[in-house]
């Protein structure tokens, strides 16, 4: 299970909004300066993250809790966004390739067939990744409370 501490920002009726900060190990990296991510991270700066969640530990707006997601959630979405269109990418190239009679100066097909291929698999990355997330088992989950809302009006140090 792939945990990650949030704040509840909200509840109601059994379901709690929590706000993910994502943390990025950019600092640790030496790869820091080329990197796409770190670049991403510098000129988009970094959002939070919100979830609806079932609310099963009766968490309440302030509390600090860890969200749980499955590894094989993880794996497998990374893999469809990743690989589905790549393969769908060279698997249209190739077909375009063989259509192809005679091998002549116009390799136009090969790049049609591999535009339409991605847009193949880009579609199907959506609808598998619906499908994902329609099924409970891949869904994130509230685990546990890090650390309970102080009433309000009642001095506290947190």
């Amino acid at each position: 299970m792939i945990e990650e501490h949030a704040i509840v920002t909200s509840t109601e009726a059994g379901i709690a909004e929590v706000e993910i900060m994502r943390r990025s190990t950019c600092n640790a990296c030496n790869a820091r300066s080329g990197c796409g991510v770190s670049l991403l991270d510098r000129v988009l700066g970094r959002r939070p993250q919100r979830l609806l969640l079932a609310n099963r530990i009766a968490a309440r707006t302030g509390d600090e809790v860890i969200v749980g997601m499955p590894e094989a959630a993880l794996l497998k979405a990374a893999l469809a966004a990743y690989m589905l269109p790549l393969a769908g990418l060279l698997a249209g190239a190739i077909a375009g390739d063989l259509m192809l009679a005679e091998r002549s100066a116009e390799q136009g097909l090969p790049l049609l067939t591999g535009a339409l291929g991605f847009a193949g698999a880009l579609l199907g990355t959506r609808l598998y990744s619906r499908r994902l997330a329609a099924d409970p088992r891949w869904r994130a989950v509230l685990l546990r409370r890090v650390t309970q809302s102080l009433p309000v009006g009642l001095p506290g140090v947190r």
